[in-house]
Parts: structure tokens; C-alpha cells; sequence
């Protein structure tokens, strides 16, 4: 896989953790702040794509009623505290 170099700012204390963790793992300092990336990304990606998906459909118009939306949670919450699946 190709990689590229960009250059951050952390704080110091974060760099010293780092680096410490890095020592204990027999990791480069680089390795263990891709790996970071990749699970931040992993973690948030998704949701922001969604929101971005959301936003797109009340751009187009594609959006639900408040009171319609607030009417079917009702429905909802009945039928559960009925038993009802």
C-alpha cells in the first residue's frame, strides 16, 4: 500500500505516552499512530456518511413530518407497553 507523510501537532505529554507505549509494544511511533487513525476512521466514518446521506434527502425534500414521526413513536411506545412486539 502507498503512503504518504503529513506532519501533526500533539501535546507533549501525548507524545511521551507514545512513545512509551511504542517502546512496550516493539512498535514504531508511526505504526501505532496509523493504527489510531484506522479505528478512529473505522469508528466514525460510517455515522458521518449517514448524516451526510440524511442531510443530501432534506435537500432534496425527503424529510418526514415532525408530527408524523412523533405519531408513530407513540404508536410505538403503546403497542410495547401492551406486550406487543
Amino acid at each position: 500500500m502507498a503512503t504518504e507523510a503529513f506532519t501533526i501537532r500533539a501535546e507533549t505529554d501525548i507524545v511521551h505516552q507514545l512513545d512509551s507505549l511504542a517502546g512496550s509494544l516493539d512498535r514504531s511511533r508511526n505504526y501505532l499512530v496509523n493504527q489510531a487513525i484506522k479505528a478512529y476512521l473505522q469508528a466514525n466514518a460510517p455515522a458521518c456518511n449517514k448524516i451526510n446521506q440524511g442531510i443530501a434527502a432534506a435537500d432534496r425534500g425527503e424529510v418526514i413530518a415532525h408530527d408524523d414521526v412523533m405519531r408513530e413513536m407513540d404508536d410505538l411506545i403503546a403497542s410495547k407497553a401492551q406486550g406487543h412486539a
